[in-house]
């Protein structure tokens, strides 16, 4: 594979080199990467025409053509995994074993969504009338994909899309096109024109998809901000939101843990993908008991991080992605010894956006650092007494996306899980997904699901269908 690879934005089947171009840049060394297409509003109205015309005949083809269409696009993932996970690390930043992940998961999703049933219920069928409950696909499907996870995002929009008899336009994040492109290039043969539509921006195209008349359906993941902006623009056609948004989940972890197997497991989910997963443990609440040396074994873990580029494949973990998302963690980094006692890292260097894994201590609610989301690698540790103490300051936040607990004594878990305010509820570890497993958010962390029969669902529109005998 070379860095010189023109690509491609996929159009009605067509592969268009565009008329304006846009760099990309490697966050690891902030260096040219290569050009993609940048999508003109010309190039946004060709491809929402091109699914809006295909959208009939795909809406009304067997769903076992459906069915092979997304086994084909699985297996496209993985005959060529290796080629896009270059892609996906020499963008996003992540190490290959990350990138690796996202090649292995994107056909596992896409293959889940392909064997689901979306045959009609019967809910009345007596002397009188027959009842049934249809599930019908919407029409022309918007995919706003964010830069953290930028293929497998794709295909978990894509997936359920596609099986539900929806056309679908997928719009990579800007600084994340690459590995999406090149997906568009490879299954270009492998779907009806329109089906699929692939178009990069510089950041201009979600605001043309949002709230156009030609699109039922906005599934937009990214930062709670924007997702508002998402659903005002959505108000005037009332089109149809799934929106994943921010989080600020907190793992509270109780005195009664061998801090020793826990500290490793915590670490390793609190900065996973350099602490850039809407998902990810970013506050710390501890038992008193066991608060010191906790710290002391998180700090331990931090400093034995391996950070560096992610094509080496002793890197650990990568660089933040962009430099807009590098300034802003910088900012936060300044704050930090206003606040608590930084115990590790604490640090940023270049070339490349690279943050050190960072811990803060003795700190408490009231400031950015705990009260925000850090899509970055800085997380707070928090101390606490009493169970009901932590629960009620682990639900004082706007957000409500995922939370975890962790104790040796399950029922307890159980119970203290349950009482969290968050769409997703863990006993013993955290940013636990799978495709049977829906997961959403609760207050501002977003609106609808991703994933399983209910995430599924959020691609179609229920028709009562009700025969008089």
């Amino acid at each position: 594979m070379q860095n010189n690879h023109k690509f491609h934005a996929l159009i009605n089947g067509e592969l268009v080199s565009g008329t304006q171009q846009m760099p990309v840049i490697n966050p690891s060394n902030e260096e040219f990467l290569t050009y993609c297409p940048q999508a003109t509003p010309e190039d946004v109205e060709r491809a929402i025409g091109a699914a809006r015309k295909a959208w009939p005949a795909w809406r009304d083809a067997p769903m076992e053509q459906r069915r092979q269409t997304l086994h084909a696009i699985a297996d496209c993932i993985e005959e060529n995994a290796e080629e896009l996970q270059r892609w996906i690390t020499l963008e996003q930043g992540k190490p290959l074993a990350g990138a690796a992940v996202e090649t292995s998961q994107a056909p596992a999703i896409l293959r889940y969504f392909a064997e689901m049933d979306l045959s009609p219920r019967t809910l009345q069928d007596d002397e009188r009338q027959r009842a049934e409950l249809h599930r019908r696909p919407l029409g022309v499907v918007a995919a706003i994909v964010p830069w953290n996870f930028p293929l497998v995002m794709a295909c978990y929009k894509l997936g359920p899309a596609l099986i539900a008899g929806n056309t679908c336009l997928i719009k990579p994040s800007p600084t994340t096109p690459l590995a999406t492109l090149r997906l568009g290039e490879m299954i270009a043969d492998l779907v009806p024109p329109g089906v699929v539509n692939i178009l990069p921006d510089g950041g201009d195209v979600g605001p043309l998809l949002t709230g156009h008349g030609g699109i039922n359906k906005v599934s937009f993941t990214g930062s709670t901000a924007t997702g508002r902006a998402v659903m005002r623009s959505a108000a005037d056609s009332l089109q149809r939101l799934t929106l994943e948004l921010g989080g600020n989940d907190a793992a509270i972890v109780l005195d009664d843990v061998d801090v020793d197997a826990v500290a490793p497991q915590l670490f390793a989910l609190a900065f996973v993908n350099s602490g850039q997963v809407c998902m990810s443990i970013k506050r710390l609440y501890i038992q008193s008991g066991i608060y010191d040396r906790m710290c002391d074994a998180l700090a331990e873990q931090a400093r034995d991080a391996k950070l560096g580029e992610g094509l080496d494949p002793e890197t650990q973990y990568g660089p933040v992605q962009n430099r807009q998302q590098f300034e802003a963690v910088q900012k936060l980094l300044e704050q930090a010894p206003q606040h608590g006692r930084v115990i590790a890292g604490g640090n940023t260097y270049g070339p490349g956006y690279f943050v050190e894994p960072t811990l803060i201590r003795d700190i408490e609610e009231g400031n950015p650092l705990v009260d925000e989301e850090i899509f970055g690698p800085v997380r707070s540790l928090l101390r606490f007494d009493d169970i009901d103490e932590a629960i009620a300051r682990a639900n004082n936040s706007p957000y409500g996306l995922g939370g975890s607990v962790w104790t040796q004594d399950l029922t307890l878990g159980k119970q203290i899980a349950c009482r969290l305010e968050s769409g997703s509820a863990w006993v013993n570890q955290h940013f636990a997904m799978a495709p049977h497993i829906p997961f959403g958010g609760h207050k501002q962390s977003g609106i609808g699901v991703e994933f399983a029969e209910a995430g599924l669902h959020e691609y179609t529109a229920i028709q009562s269908v009700v025969i008089a005998k």
